[in-house]
């Protein structure tokens, strides 16, 4: 661009003025007017070709910064373009990114759910093996505590299955767990007959049997204080002899007090079988406790606590001792009941069956 400024358009240019010639009668007059004018119209030409000038300067400042402000515009508007293309690009890889995320997500979560539903299958499944266990477990412990006679094998039994339960810390279970508990302290405060005490007991009477002197025998002191009294006494042969006499006379003739008339005639080669009678009846009281049945060990006792008062001197301190003792023995047997866990079963059972 010159730096002359362009000329202005025709109609901003100013008219120039036009020479006329005025009449009148005092020319001099009209020439100095005329001067005026044309310097008064001179200025005003300068003045509105120096305001066009200002004009048209401004018009071109004008056009530059609006060309300016186009080409910015411009570049903008190109700018912007490309950062929407841009952002387009951005958000359809964030859509597709998303839609990846969300095929994922549906996966793990499927691959959760379907986690979850084999460890809720494992636990279960471990939580019935564990129950199959303990009721098994229990059983055969309680099995064992009606061949024994002792609880023991049951307090151990059910202390083993409550820390096997401990272990396991699923809360479905403590139900189970408070009744394990009740269990065991029924159990110890229940009496349980010691069966092995008994049988020790009855061992003891059937070795004392044999020593037990039959009702119609006669007293070793009958027979023993002739010689003592023999021996021991001084004085002349024939009163010697005459005591001795005296004596075996005495010994042939007994006179004593027998409750039972069927003792009096058993003869002295029974007393042997009724010996071995006795015998068996306590083995068989003895086979009774270890076979649990109590109505047959009651039974059997009974019996021969009853061949013992009837046969036997009841007042020998041997046949005392022998009745007391299997009096002892058939008390315990009236009071001995097998403790049972029908809380910890009944438990077992409801939570198999998923209640």
């Amino acid at each position: 661009m010159s730096s002359l400024p362009p000329s202005p358009p025709p109609e901003l240019q100013p008219a120039l003025p036009v020479a006329t010639t005025v009449p009148g009668p005092f020319p001099p007059r009209s020439s100095a007017l005329s001067r005026a004018v044309l310097l008064v119209l001179a200025l005003l030409a300068g003045a509105g070709l120096l305001s066009s000038v200002m004009l048209w300067q401004r018009l071109s400042s004008i056009q530059e910064q609006l060309a300016r402000q186009t080409t910015d515009s411009a570049a903008n508007a190109i700018e912007a373009r490309t950062l929407a293309r841009q952002a387009q690009e951005i958000a359809r890889d964030a859509a597709a990114r998303q839609a990846v995320l969300e095929t994922r997500l549906s996966e793990v979560a499927l691959q959760r759910t379907q986690v979850e539903e084999l460890v809720q299958s494992l636990s279960r499944s471990r939580d019935e093996n564990l129950l199959v266990d303990i009721d098994s477990a229990l059983r055969l412990a309680q099995q064992q505590t009606q061949l024994t006679g002792s609880a023991e094998p049951l307090l151990a039994e059910l202390r083993t299955s409550e820390q096997r339960l401990a272990r396991a810390a699923q809360p479905r279970l403590a139900r189970l767990r408070a009744s394990i508990a009740r269990d065991i302290e029924r159990i110890r405060s229940t009496s349980v007959t010691d069966v092995p005490a008994l049988l020790a007991r009855l061992d003891d009477v059937v070795r004392q049997v044999d020593d037990l002197p039959v009702a119609n025998a006669v007293p070793a002191r009958a027979l023993n204080e002739p010689v003592r009294k023999a021996t021991t006494q001084g004085g002349m042969w024939w009163e010697r002899a005459r005591d001795t006499l005296l004596e075996e006379a005495r010994g042939l003739v007994r006179v004593s007090r027998i409750d039972q008339p069927d003792a009096v005639l058993l003869a002295p080669e029974q007393a042997t079988f009724l010996r071995e009678n006795l015998k068996l009846k306590l083995l068989n009281v003895r086979l009774s406790l270890l076979a649990r049945q109590t109505d047959t060990a009651r039974a059997d006792l009974a019996a021969a606590i009853a061949a013992l008062n009837k046969y036997f001197d009841p007042a020998s301190r041997r046949t005392q001792a022998a009745a007391t003792q299997l009096q002892q023995v058939q008390a315990q047997v009236r009071t001995a009941e097998v403790p049972r866990v029908n809380d910890t079963l009944a438990a077992i059972a409801t939570l198999s069956a998923g209640k």
